[in-house]
């Protein structure tokens, strides 16, 4: 009795103070919808805080120092070996402390799957168009978000000091030189002199622990926060407009699922890191910078800018005594650098060509937008091509194929893989949107064929559900924007003229070849002229065909 005194006593303190029940009531009947592609954020959330779990506890033993030791622990190969001491209490983590290895494995799947989430959250935002206004800030976020993680997966897997997180910063360390100019001291002052060096480790350990993991707090904070107050996107069904949210409320039901849904993804990791070896540094050797270990292979987050470094041909330019190495510069950090202006400015590239400047809360199906898609397969072909030529040493020697005629293949196929997936995907859109074009206006094939009389045989249709004619009808007319004379009525040149002209030119790529939605009228003149049938039900989209009763 006294405690549950106590407890109403310090709600009504906190309420008096900070009007704790108002706002713990609207937090509760706030409206989430369901769908499973939503829970892909909610991965990269809980993969985080497992994140923050496990690394914690390693820094508990990781000692961040590049002193020079001689091993003595329980690892057999590697008694009387010379190391540093960051990659002798790492082998002291999994093989000496009481279940360091698991943390050490679930640790790593686990920044694999959180960059894993984040990228696939990312791609489903892009394909259903869920970064239009008012959540560009939010879509900008959550690049910065990825890049941000891919350099904070970077850091993590270098700290051990092992054979194969030195080859990766002696790949960094040729990056870094390849920068015009000053190259030579941007290396000196990220390195602390000569590579390797000594201070490399106790910087990367600071900056993995604190610096990046507060950054990605705060932009994690700052994301959720405003999903809350723009309230969550929903996919188009009947009921479903801009003005609403279609759901369920936070108390009872998505508090209990996402609950639920964070102890599955911790198991699932816990799982993964007890079962599924990941990064077994004593296979590898301390690092030695006389070696490079064969396969040596980074993350697969990174591979595509090794991928980049490996198909570019040797370009080099020497200006007033400096030599400009454009084979590493340019995929290395050109590369980066536009992915971060592509991904953050298409937002606003595309609000500028279709001119569309509305509030959007319902999501677009992907085939209503082609050319959005078709840019968004083109992207992620260039990144398996990437991620294909960062392992073509390994492809080669599997495959038993050349790996000269493997880097030509790349070569002049991430200009032509892209452009065949972008046309050959809009093709697949627009043909999508002509079916459910038709379906709406003619209904859809029943597989049953009727002879008439006169011997014709007929195919018989049967009209949608409600539902799934609402979803395909929910999306607005797309227009390309209506080409614009060079002059007006008294002959005088339109102003900024150059730009209209590029403007028109792109709406039109976007939406020029578009199958536009049956009109009421069009809906209206197949109603009327399509034959009773009362024997056929409406064909429900959730029944397959074996479900159906005779």
């Amino acid at each position: 009795m006294d405690r549950t005194r106590a407890l109403e006593r310090l709600a009504t303190f906190l309420d008096d103070r900070v009007s704790l029940a108002r706002l713990g009531k609207a937090a509760m009947r706030k409206v989430f919808p369901d769908h499973w592609s939503f829970l892909l954020g909610e991965i990269a959330l809980y993969s985080f805080i497992v994140l923050l779990l496990t690394g914690t506890f390693l820094t508990f033993w990781f000692k961040p120092s590049m002193l020079p030791v001689t091993y003595d622990g329980s690892y057999g190969p590697l008694q009387g070996a010379e190391m540093s001491e960051a990659y002798e209490s790492t082998l002291q983590i999994s093989f000496d402390v009481r279940g360091g290895l698991l943390m050490r494995q679930t640790h790593h799947w686990a920044a694999n799957l959180f960059v894993a989430a984040i990228l696939f959250h990312m791609l489903r935002i892009f394909f259903t168009g869920a970064f239009r206004k008012p959540r560009e800030v939010n879509w900008v976020i959550g690049v910065t978000l990825l890049l941000v993680s891919m350099i904070e997966g970077f850091t993590g897997y270098s700290l051990p000091d092992d054979l194969l997180s030195g080859t990766g910063l002696a790949f960094v360390h040729g990056l870094l030189l390849s920068i015009p100019v000053v190259g030579t001291y941007v290396t000196f002052f990220v390195f602390g002199g000569e590579f390797p060096g000594d201070a490399l480790i106790p910087r990367l350990y600071g900056v993995h622990i604190l610096l990046l993991p507060a950054l990605i707090l705060a932009l994690i904070t700052v994301h959720l926060a405003l999903v809350v107050y723009q309230k969550h996107t929903q996919y188009p069904g009947p009921g479903r407009t801009d003005k609403n949210v279609v759901g369920y409320p936070v108390m009872p039901v998505y508090a209990a699922k996402s609950g639920g849904f964070f102890f599955t993804v911790f198991g699932a990791l816990i799982l993964l890191g007890g079962f599924l070896q990941i990064n077994p540094i004593w296979v590898y050797g301390p690092y030695n910078p006389s070696q490079v270990g064969a396969g040596t292979q980074p993350d697969w987050y990174l591979g595509f800018v090794e991928g980049a470094l490996r198909i570019m041909p040797n370009w080099e330019t020497r200006v007033a005594g400096y030599t400009i190495s454009w084979n590493v510069f340019v995929p290395g950090f050109g590369l980066m650098l536009l992915l971060a202006l592509v991904l953050g400015l298409y937002p606003f590239i595309e609000r500028w060509v279709t001119g569309d400047h509305r509030e959007h809360h319902v999501l677009d199906r992907p085939r209503n937008q082609p050319t959005r898609t078709a840019f968004g397969v083109a992207g992620i072909t260039a990144y398996i091509l990437f991620l294909i030529g960062g392992g073509n040493d390994i492809i080669a020697k599997t495959f038993n194929i050349a790996i000269n005629d493997i880097t030509w293949f790349l070569r002049i196929f991430i200009f032509v893989g892209p452009v065949i997936a972008f046309l050959v995907t809009k093709r697949i859109c627009i043909g999508l949107q002509r079916r459910d074009a038709e379906q709406v206006v003619e209904g859809a094939e029943s597989g049953i064929i009727v002879r008439s009389p006169e011997g014709a045989y007929t195919d018989l249709h049967v009209p949608l559900s409600r539902a799934r004619a609402y979803t395909a009808m929910a999306h607005r007319r797309q227009v390309p924007l209506p080409r614009t004379p060079p002059t007006d009525q008294h002959l005088v040149p339109v102003p900024q003229q150059r730009r209209r002209r590029l403007r028109e030119r792109a709406s039109w790529f976007y939406f020029g070849d578009v199958i536009q939605k049956p009109t009421r009228e069009q809906l209206e003149a197949a109603a009327r002229h399509r034959e009773p049938q009362p024997k056929q039900r409406e064909l429900e989209p959730e029944r397959s065909e074996g479900d159906r009763s005779e």
